[in-house]
């Protein structure tokens, strides 16, 4: 820390506070905010290039889209949920995975460098709406009480532990899973911000006389960790869904 004479400016916390760009009628806009709108603006943009206008001769962005659209339904929903029982749900499922995607990946764009999901509530929001849309789907298709036979696992024949197993299912499925859920995906992008953060900053700071050999091995550290995050924010994406698709599945899943 610049404080106690080493002049290192460590990454912590403050680098993941941003000040108001501006603020309207007391509601701050900040630069986390602005990225997660053009993503918003870059992923429904990217599919209206590729399908507003769709060809049976695809271009060049057409076929990406469809690769991409293919590759989450049929890789993902379709050997999760099945071809008949999935493919209501692809459209959301392609879009939460583009969403965090393109989320994540602006931590190694130059000027943005900072990943939307290391901030809590942006991965919060998408599993609170996966976890609504879990609960809904299990009371819709399996009634009242069979909906919380199914979250609480109940299984008679598991005689006088079934209650301490309903107990530990009810605990897991409406409180821990969405939790689990938002922070995998939280901390996978806040520690590999930070890593990222500490590398770079290192390899400027080094930047002098006889420390330069070990800038060079920071920078070739920061080359390192950026393509070690292209990788990890593709994974991410992928989980997030995996997991969104599977809880799907559970809700549909007959109680025996």
């Amino acid at each position: 820390m610049s404080d106690n004479g080493c002049g290192f400016p460590a990454p912590g916390l403050h680098s993941f506070l941003f000040q108001p760009m501006f603020t309207v009628g007391g509601f701050e806009f900040n630069k986390v905010m602005l990225l997660a709108l053009l993503t918003s603006l870059v992923v429904v943009s990217f599919f209206y290039a590729a399908f507003g206008r769709a060809k049976v001769v695809p271009g060049k962005t057409q076929m990406i889209a469809e690769a991409g659209y293919d590759f989450v339904r049929r890789s993902i929903v379709y050997e999760t949920l099945g071809k008949r029982e999935g493919e209501k749900y692809v459209p959301l499922m392609v879009s939460l995975f583009f969403f965090v995607w393109i989320m994540n990946v602006w931590s190694v764009i130059p000027l943005a460098q900072f990943p939307v999901a290391s901030v809590i509530a942006y991965p919060a929001v998408l599993a609170l709406i996966v976890y609504v849309l879990w609960v809904s789907l299990t009371f819709k298709r399996h009634g009242f009480v069979g909906g919380w036979k199914n979250i609480v696992g109940y299984d008679a024949s598991l005689g006088p532990i079934k209650w301490l197993v309903s107990f530990i299912e009810f605990f897991s499925n409406l409180l821990v899973r969405p939790f689990t859920h938002a922070v995998r995906l939280f901390a996978n992008m806040f520690a590999g911000h930070l890593m990222l953060v500490m590398f770079t900053v290192a390899s400027w700071y080094l930047l002098n006389g006889w420390m330069i050999p070990a800038a060079g091995v920071s920078f070739v550290m920061t080359i390192v960790m950026i393509l070690f995050e292209l990788f990890v924010q593709a994974v991410q994406a992928y989980v997030f869904v995996l997991l969104a698709c599977s809880y799907i599945q559970g809700a549909l899943a007959e109680h025996h």
